[in-house]
């Protein structure tokens, strides 16, 4: 096993509490064909069987894409998934920490909302940098202060790591996003909200493909 290629033009972040009309697995299915690059499960409270079980689903469902799954803050899980890589947040397991039990095949990512944050992540050991919140969000409960495209632009320019923008993200956030210095935008409500999730992944994707150009 080799570290694998990512993609961060369009990273769905997504957990049982985020879908809204559709189930977990078919938000997924529909957002892949919309456009996106990269998924994240994020659930803090499942059980480490039903977390599993949920993982293996949705690796079913990427693996004909050749798209990784990133599991949110659960080393342990991730693991015994054989996931693609670990996403943690300041507050989490530290990410040198992460590195030393995930190894140097799987991605490790890490939340950023200040400079500072950005400028201590070593590059030796962190994959990308998750910058925001841009916007207030109502799908993360500890969610910080909201830091803009122009606190965003400040963590790209003090990290030579790529960096994706989070955080409560629609279509006309994407230009000056990408103006900013990221990489890509990840995105829940957006998405997993969506009536229509491939409709909603495609329009956000074409919107960064857009403003790339």
């Amino acid at each position: 096993m080799t570290r694998p290629d990512f993609d961060l033009s369009l990273y769905l972040v997504i957990g049982p509490d985020d879908v809204r009309y559709h189930s977990l697995e078919d938000v997924v299915a529909l957002a892949v064909k919309g456009g996106v690059s990269l998924v994240q499960l994020r659930d803090k409270t499942a059980d480490k069987q039903q977390f599993v079980e949920l993982g293996r689903s949705l690796q079913g469902l990427l693996k004909p894409a050749g798209l990784p799954l990133i599991i949110n803050d659960r080393v342990e899980e991730a693991m015994a998934l054989g996931a693609a890589g670990v996403h943690v947040g300041q507050d989490d397991m530290p990410a040198r920490l992460v590195r030393q039990v995930v190894g140097p095949d799987r991605l490790v990512g890490l939340s950023s909302s200040r400079p500072k944050d950005a400028q201590a992540a070593d590059p030796q050991v962190v994959d990308y940098l998750g910058a925001g919140p841009v916007n207030v969000t109502s799908s993360k409960a500890d969610a910080k202060k909201p830091i803009a495209a122009e606190g965003v632009g400040a963590i790209c320019e003090a990290t030579s790591l790529p960096v994706v923008a989070i955080g409560g993200i629609q279509v006309a956030d994407v230009p000056a996003l990408v103006r900013a210095g990221v990489s890509g935008v990840a995105v829940v409500s957006a998405i997993c909200s969506a009536k229509n999730p491939e409709s909603a992944a495609r329009e956000l994707r074409q919107a960064v493909d857009r403003a790339r150009t």
